[in-house]
């Protein structure tokens, strides 16, 4: 997948829009979405050459997204490289952005297809999901984070995140001519998959390394959002903990530094991170045994299997 983006042309006319999109797509990053597209694709006998610019396609418009979230979040780095509004400014990186969405339905074109009615369908689908997810995320910030659930805050990520890696597979069983019954297995795979990775991110938030991950450590708190780590905190921590964590969130002149290091020092104190390694487990199992159900030769499933080993031990 690399290769391709290597060889692919990003740098048109007028510049100053378009080199923002080079910039942004040569970060690099795991490219999961294309090579689940790609996958999916071989799973059930499709031709790869027909589906490279669909790959293209849909890591275009996941990018898109980033660009975006980093501008609404002031999130300055991106895989450990700043990020494009600090490097261009504002009304570049919302431009640039724009024209990436662009960018990606025409790559969906390029090639013609039996079921493109289908395909652009679940992309469009997917992308107002993904809208409607991050627009969740945001309303969750007005809120005290006794006013968020569990439950809201899975179905939000659902939306934001794990939607866009369950579209890429259906798209590419899609191109596949795949059976429905199976793309609906495949989908909720991606599903799971994707609440997997995004609990994941939640947790690196907190717990990881920034020069490995490449995200400044605690970022979350300082922007007061209500991801997992929170949630579950208020959920098993005893009273008094409870209101020392609320307290944190929702006083907004305490130090940024000072909140995180306050927040995490609860976390340790109610042994959260064991139960946040327990979600995550849950959530890859979900997808195992979806990936379990799909009838299809095994050979197929191997990529699958080794991206769920390899994501896993992202959190050990």
């Amino acid at each position: 997948m690399a290769a391709i983006f290597a060889e692919e042309q990003f740098v048109f006319e007028p510049k100053e829009l378009y080199e923002p999109i080079d910039y942004t797509l040569r970060l690099g990053g795991k490219r999961i979405r294309p090579t689940l597209l790609l996958a999916a694709n071989a799973l059930f006998g499709g031709k790869e050459e027909e589906v490279l610019d669909a790959a293209l396609g849909i890591e275009t418009f996941h990018n898109f997204t980033l660009l975006h979230d980093d501008l609404m979040d002031r999130s300055p780095l991106r895989r450990g490289q700043p990020t494009v509004y600090t490097k261009w400014g504002d009304n570049t990186a919302i431009l640039s952005g724009d024209t990436m969405f662009a960018l990606a339905w025409r790559y969906f074109l390029r090639k013609p297809s039996p079921r493109l009615q289908e395909i652009l369908q679940c992309f469009n689908e997917t992308a107002i999901e993904v809208c409607e997810g991050q627009q969740k995320d945001m309303n969750f910030e007005r809120l005290p984070i006794e006013g968020v659930s569990i439950d809201d805050y899975m179905d939000m990520i659902r939306q934001k995140t794990a939607v866009l890696l369950a579209g890429a597979l259906k798209i590419g069983a899609l191109y596949a001519g795949a059976p429905a019954d199976e793309i609906e297995k495949l989908y909720r795979f991606g599903i799971h998959l994707g609440l997997a990775f995004q609990l994941q991110d939640d947790l690196l938030d907190g717990y990881g390394d920034t020069a490995v991950f490449g995200k400044k450590t605690g970022q979350d708190i300082r922007d007061l959002k209500k991801n997992y780590l929170v949630l579950r905190a208020l959920q098993i921590a005893a009273p008094e903990q409870k209101k020392a964590l609320a307290n944190l969130y929702n006083d907004a002149s305490i130090d940024e530094d000072t909140r995180v290091v306050r927040v995490m020092d609860l976390y340790e104190s109610i042994c959260l991170k064991p139960e946040i390694d327990k979600a995550i487990d849950a959530e890859f199992e979900k997808a195992a045994q979806c990936l379990d159900g799909i009838q299809a030769p095994e050979e197929g499933k191997k990529p699958f299997r080794e991206l769920m080993e390899s994501l896993n031990g992202r959190k050990k």
